[in-house]
């Protein structure tokens, strides 16, 4: 989106790193940026306001994000500047632009946190619950109040834009569909017929993505090993906790952690999973499978957000046992796997290409800047 807006604005980002080193692997980014405003607020920090906000209206989860030095410098830039308006990307970051005053503002919830939040809170056990649904309550009042101040908001799918209307307001919205850079998520070769390699790509410190292959590993893959016994599962992302860690203690199964190009560990994959359980907006990394050309099997909660036909594009399982089904099935038929990881790719180039989703960008910035 950076790089898009870049080529006929001029574009300041305003961000948070953890540390130096995040904050420098960002340097490119400068390149698109006529500004880039950034400061480093560190973990402990970070969970210290989380912990602090807890007594407050302030949703924990903006609090985490919060920078009174980075609110001070986006403020001044603002009051010294001429800008148009700001695109705000996630309720968290809204709480610097509604001091901001002037301009038309663009709020991109991408997915609604608050029905995450709700999600969790049905799905874990007391205490962690009546935490999360407290968050539930105050995120949901923030994310209301954020859409009063804003022009127009915007979502990466159907789904999440029909639960915004919830807040009854009348507000110009627009579904603006997650994109997949399909020059770099494809491959070159198709793997070996007899592939046995199932891959899951996420980042394994998030919890829907711990939830779901810890749920996988011991609920449905012993079935799938026990109907093909050379069956791998390859758990592909960064910073894997320790119950993901302790995975790789199950025959068969390997955790890789950090990897620099997730690509050379989906290249001779012969499925990719998505096994998740929660689940809000689009899932980049089942985009990032169908554009490598990897058939993929996931869950309904996963599915919701991306343009696809089940069984024609992916295969979607509402059960373990269906799961196993699927995933057998296509271990065992290299020409279905093609088939579906063909057909899947097509989709996405289809449906989910970051131009056309810029095009509409385009028309959304059109629309607020004649107001």
């Amino acid at each position: 989106m950076i790089q898009h807006l870049s080529k006929s604005h001029e574009v300041t980002v305003a961000s948070l790193a953890h540390d130096e080193k995040e904050l420098q692997d960002a340097e490119p980014l400068k390149q698109h940026c006529h500004h880039v405003i950034a400061e480093i607020v560190p973990n402990q920090t970070r969970w210290t306001n989380a912990v602090l906000a807890l007594a407050s209206s302030l949703p924990s989860s903006a609090a985490y994000f919060r920078s009174a030095r980075l609110a001070r410098r986006i403020e001044e830039r603002w009051a010294s500047s001429q800008y148009d308006g700001v695109i705000v990307h996630c309720a968290f970051a809204a709480q610097y632009a509604l001091p901001l005053r002037g301009g038309f503002r663009i709020m991109d919830y991408g997915d609604l946190d608050s029905a995450k939040w709700s999600d969790y809170a049905a799905h874990r056990s007391f205490p962690l619950s009546a935490g999360y649904a407290l968050e539930t309550s105050k995120l949901r009042k923030f994310e209301k109040l954020v859409a009063e101040s804003s022009t127009h908001c915007t979502f990466t799918t159907r789904g999440e834009l029909e639960a915004f209307k919830s807040f009854n307001l009348t507000k110009p919205l627009t579904v603006i569909p997650n994109g997949v850079d399909t020059r770099y998520f494809r491959r070159e070769n198709r793997p070996a017929l007899d592939s046995r390699v199932l891959a899951f790509l996420g980042r394994m410190d998030y919890f829907p993505n711990i939830d779901g292959i810890c749920w996988f590993a011991k609920q449905v893959f012993g079935s799938i090993r026990a109907q093909v016994p050379d069956a791998e599962l390859r758990i592909i992302g960064s910073n894997p906790v320790r119950a993901v860690q302790e995975l790789a203690k199950i025959p068969g199964i390997t955790v890789t952690g950090f990897v620099p190009d997730v690509r050379p560990y989906l290249t001779d994959a012969a499925v990719a999973i998505a096994p998740l359980r929660l689940a809000r907006g689009t899932q980049n990394k089942i985009l990032e499978c169908m554009g490598m050309g990897l058939p993929v099997v996931t869950t309904p909660e996963a599915a919701r957000g991306i343009q696809a036909t089940p069984g024609d594009h992916l295969l979607v399982a509402n059960s373990s046992e269906k799961q196993t089904q699927f995933i057998v099935e296509l271990l065992r038929d290299p020409a279905r796997r093609s088939q579906l990881g063909e057909a899947g790719r097509i989709q996405v180039e289809s449906a989910h290409q970051w131009p056309a989703s810029m095009r509409i960008l385009d028309e959304v910035l059109s629309s607020v800047s004649k107001k």
